[in-house]
């Protein structure tokens, strides 16, 4: 057990050129708490060829496979539909070949080779596409609904399953889908699956085949309907679900009509529970959903494409709106709550554990934006911490890639912060004395090996910052910083640090992130 002590330097040139440092921060670690290795994942991680982001693309332990395409996607012959992302059209985006799951088989090979858990979409909104063309909006097409897309259903009369389906029976069966991945996946490999994707913009995104609102009647029925299919097939898998879009969806269900002034993941939740004790079993695992949020900073949403020194600052902050009780952020979200905190992960926890105790939390897409620019370096390193901190279970970004190098650097303070593979500790510990406004650290241990602890600081401001952090390091010990960089994410930075026997002493840039090993054995 490392013991606390008051923070205390000798005097060395660094420590006495260093601006003043910021607060006490303090590691307690006597309290300490898990963090899920599934918080560092990404949608469609190993789709690139660049090949320092193949290197790279090995700490992600999560590969989510979903996304608008998926929900009409029709795993007996690789077809999709595009939706409002592109004209409505059905193609072979996903995959020309006609061989059955070949999409879905390209997905999750190289996520079972990397040991990362693939998350696949189960489509359920009904209809799924039949065909490959002729290019432009299906509903060119007379009578569309019919020619151009298949009914597509939970369950399989019959439960009679085959991994090369009937493809002129115009009906395609989700339950066949999930046997397929069960029986042609990798042996060892973990597959987990969600219950479509963002449901609650059907009638926007994919208004051919879902014209309305589904209602909260409506997603409840094909939820208990599908999941009750993924789980006769795959008992011991986990599903993930709503997906729900954003902050509008959680609370109505994008004005539902049949909200009746009813909280949506509340009734989601609470009806799930009923239909566990109902069956006799769980089938519902993780609560599902996004974020992207909708923070101003500068006139300039946060995760736009736009950005100044004010959009900085606002992302910079972002995170907040995921924990603090005290933040206010700039956006219609806080003005709809009375100008009052978001506080989204004590919110949905609590949520969670008024209305289905045990259920898992999720967040299968989210992006804080500025991917090149070294606040969304900071904002990408802050919600990775927060996330551990307050135990999300599963997490993947939305967009990360090697053409955005700060989310690259911002995860990689967590998962490759010394460019070999040096990754976070699985077991948080307690910080206290942090500024949020200022900065967040994160501090970890692994039970794996022992005597170290792995500490990420996050510099909020837009000038240096010097902190300290008080923990007593033993005689003998070694300690190496590191400091991403949005300019060069695969390779960190040497992070020049003062340490003793009371803790340690460093220094940030503006919108500086920095991993701090120390080993006492």
């Amino acid at each position: 057990m490392i013991a606390l002590l008051l923070f205390c330097f000798q005097s060395s040139q660094f420590a006495q050129d260093a601006p003043k440092a910021f607060g006490q921060i303090t590691i307690d670690v006597s309290k300490q708490t898990p963090i899920s290795p599934y918080i560092y994942g990404a949608n469609f991680p190993f789709n690139s060829k660049d090949p320092k982001w193949v290197q790279f693309a090995k700490g992600f332990t999560v590969a989510r496979m979903g996304g608008n395409r998926t929900t009409a996607y029709n795993w007996e012959t690789n077809a999709s539909n595009a939706g409002n992302d592109y004209r409505y059209q059905n193609d072979g985006y996903m995959g020309s070949t006609e061989e059955p799951g070949k999409a879905v088989s390209d997905f999750y090979k190289p996520a079972a080779a990397n040991g990362s858990v693939s998350i696949l979409t189960v489509p359920c909104a009904g209809y799924v596409a039949a065909d490959k063309g002729p290019d432009g909006d299906v509903n060119k097409t007379p009578n569309y609904l019919e020619a151009r897309f298949n009914k597509s259903f939970a369950s399989k009369p019959g439960g009679s399953y085959s991994l090369n389906p009937n493809t002129s029976d115009r009906s395609v069966y989700q339950d066949e889908f999930v046997n397929f991945v069960e029986k042609s996946k990798p042996a060892g490999a973990k597959t987990w699956y969600s219950l479509d994707n963002e449901p609650d913009l059907w009638q926007s995104t994919h208004v051919r085949i879902v014209p309305q609102n589904v209602g909260f009647a409506g997603i409840l029925e094909r939820g208990i309907a599908y999941a009750t299919a993924v789980k006769k097939v795959a008992p011991g898998s986990l599903v993930f679900g709503p997906a729900s879009y954003g902050w509008h969806g959680y609370r109505t269900f994008q004005d539902a009509p049949d909200r009746n002034d009813r909280d949506f993941l509340e009734f989601y939740l609470a009806k799930m529970k009923e239909a566990e004790v109902r069956t006799g079993k769980r089938l519902l695992d993780v609560l599902d959903i996004h974020w992207y949020p909708e923070a101003q900073g500068g006139g300039n949403r946060i995760c736009g494409e736009k950005n100044n020194a004010e959009t900085d600052l606002a992302r910079a902050q972002a995170g907040r709106s995921l924990w603090d009780p005290s933040y206010v952020e700039s956006s219609w979200i806080a003005d709809s709550l009375g100008k009052k905190p978001i506080s989204l992960l004590p919110r949905t926890i609590g949520q969670i554990s008024k209305n289905y105790p045990g259920t898992k939390l999720g967040i299968t897409e989210y992006d804080f934006g500025g991917g090149s620019e070294p606040s969304g370096m900071v904002a990408q390193a802050d919600v990775l911490g927060i996330y551990g901190r307050f135990g999300v279970f599963a997490a993947c970004h939305w967009g990360i890639n090697h053409d955005r190098p700060a989310q690259v650097a911002g995860f990689g303070a967590f998962t490759n912060f010394d460019g070999k593979g040096g990754r976070f500790g699985s077991i948080g510990l307690n910080v206290v004395g942090e500024t949020p406004a200022a900065n967040s650290v994160y501090a970890s241990i692994d039970p794996t090996i022992k005597g170290r602890i792995v500490i990420v600081a996050v510099n909020k401001l837009a000038k240096e910052q010097a902190i300290r952090v008080s923990l007593s390091i033993p005689k003998g010990s070694k300690a190496v910083g590191y400091q991403a960089n949005v300019k060069n994410p695969y390779e960190p930075d040497s992070l020049g640090i003062d340490y003793g026997s009371s803790g340690v002493l460093f220094s940030l840039p503006a919108y500086g992130v920095g991993t701090i090993e120390i080993r006492t054995q």
